[in-house]
């Protein structure tokens, strides 16, 4: 008899597909629709399951995750972040 497992399924809209992760083990998959991206993220699941070794599923596998929203202040940055020169690789790497 098969044991069932329960994981996360994060699945967010790419351009004209969806694409479904699954956070506990660090799988993707992808469908046209929510539910193709649902399915396809279980079956790579369960293929990964089958076919890994079991030291290869205890090291990927994250015991804890947590799904949560969280709040953020959205405006200018009256004050540059970080030491001097950092400032300048950040302001860079956020353009």
């Amino acid at each position: 008899m098969k044991q069932i497992q329960h994981f996360t399924a994060i699945i967010e809209r790419e351009g004209d597909c969806y694409v479904a992760l699954c956070p506990e083990l660090d799988i993707a998959s992808q469908g046209n629709t929510v539910e193709e991206a649902r399915r396809n993220l279980i079956e790579a699941i369960e293929l990964f399951l089958e076919t890994a070794e079991p030291s290869e599923v205890q090291n990927r596998l994250r015991s804890e995750v947590f799904v949560t929203s969280v709040e953020v202040a959205v405006g200018s940055i009256t004050r540059p972040f970080g030491p001097p020169g950092l400032q300048d690789s950040r302001r860079a790497w956020f353009r």
